[in-house]
């Protein structure tokens, strides 16, 4: 079949929040042809099935249901005049800024002056977190059992169990119940949530560790390891597996973008420029995973330095590394930029893997501090907390890496 060769000024893979804000801003300042793809049949990203409100507080609908804000974003973009297909796969790079596609109309390549990777991040199934046992029906993610219920109107059960303890764990709790379903227990291996008693509508179980799911025609129960040693098996025929997410790098890397070991997606500066040159990445394929809100604010931040880069501002080379020790286990940005960039709200984004009390981070290079910041809140599993960026003007832009460790 003959694929059809042409080119657009910005190509956007990925019609989420973040594709969708990067899309509208470009459009609207002038970058030319912006083309946004997307692989699924509607585009929206994850809120297109969230039927949960808080979307878009403060800038659209003052805080929307995730389906309302989907469609309030395609709307945006459109509205600016960028052209947005769906139904389109990327199936590969046929070399710098050039991507190889397949949708309704064929076989295409496109080459673009820069492009925008905004692919996202998923949820890790019971597969990849290697839970043994059976492979019974009634094992979702939280995007699956979102999917089932609101896009396709399935009955999913009658009696939950919810694999996790973060904002997504409590939204999968939601949505359980609105589809009728007893949600018997959120289960984490994390110590008791921070969160107030009161708002904890489920019982919630510590320091407890799935050991296998049983079952055979339909899930029966998920067994559980404690951290005494004791093992019990929890009744039901749904489990809900959530958050452990990992950003969908797989293009990003197969384009030249180097990832970073502690986010896994592209390793990336202040300006959302990657290692491989004119290829920009936003949103949470970079630290999955944030808000919609926040995915959709990198988009829009995004259309400045790609308008540089369309204006021949060259492409930054040996770029410092930012790198965090244990218990930290990512900060984003993680490049330094040499032309001063700073990242979104002058703020870097970093995520821990037990919890701290009153941490004090300590930024240092080539063995000089050079910068300290005691958090007046606590830091815990699973929810974002950041770290300002005043200190950047300090950082050799030919040194080493730059390390945050916490004491």
């Amino acid at each position: 079949m003959t694929r059809r060769e042409r080119t657009v000024d910005v190509l956007v893979v990925g019609a989420g929040p973040a594709g969708l804000g990067g899309g509208a801003e470009l459009a609207a300042s002038g970058a030319g042809h912006v083309e946004i793809l997307e692989r699924e049949q509607a585009a929206g990203g994850i809120p297109r099935h969230c039927f949960h409100g808080g979307f878009g507080a403060g800038r659209i609908g003052g805080g929307a249901i995730g389906s309302v804000y989907a469609r309030q974003c395609v709307d945006a973009a459109v509205r600016a005049g960028a052209v947005l297909r769906t139904s389109v796969t990327v199936t590969g790079w046929a070399g710098p800024r050039t991507l190889d596609t397949t949708g309704p109309t064929g076989l295409e390549r496109i080459t673009a002056r820069a492009v925008v990777l905004a692919t996202g991040a998923r949820e890790r199934p019971r597969s990849a977190r290697l839970v043994p046992g059976t492979r019974p029906p009634g094992v979702y993610t939280t995007g699956e059992l979102q999917q089932a219920v609101h896009l396709f109107r399935q009955r999913v059960g009658t009696r939950a169990v919810v694999i996790g303890n973060e904002p997504v764990s409590h939204a999968a709790a939601d949505t359980l119940r609105g589809a009728g379903l007893d949600v018997v227990a959120l289960v984490t291996d994390q110590p008791p949530s921070p969160l107030p008693a009161a708002r904890l509508r489920t019982p919630l179980l510590t320091h407890a560790t799935v050991t296998g799911l049983t079952g055979r025609e339909r899930l029966t129960g998920v067994s559980l390891r404690h951290r005494d040693g004791r093992t019990t098996t929890l009744p039901c025929d749904t489990v809900v597996f959530t958050g452990d997410w990992i950003p969908e790098h797989e293009l990003a890397r197969r384009g030249g973008a180097t990832l970073d070991p502690g986010t896994r997606g592209p390793a990336y500066d202040a300006s959302y420029r990657t290692r491989a040159t004119g290829v920009f990445a936003v949103g949470n394929l970079l630290h999955a995973v944030e808000s919609a809100g926040t995915a959709a604010a990198e988009g829009r931040d995004v259309a400045a330095p790609v308008l540089r880069h369309l204006a021949a501002d060259p492409w930054p080379t040996g770029r410092p590394a930012l790198a965090v020790d244990a218990p930290l286990e990512w900060i984003a940005p993680n490049l330094v930029a040499p032309d001063g960039s700073r990242p979104l709200h002058d703020r870097f984004t970093l995520r821990t893997g037990r919890r701290l009390l009153s941490p004090v981070l300590v930024v240092g290079q080539d063995g000089y501090v050079l910068h300290r910041e005691r958090l007046l809140l606590p830091a815990v599993p699973n929810r974002s907390f950041r770290l300002r960026g005043d200190w950047l003007d300090r950082v050799d832009p030919h040194g080493g890496t730059v390390r945050i460790t916490v004491h």
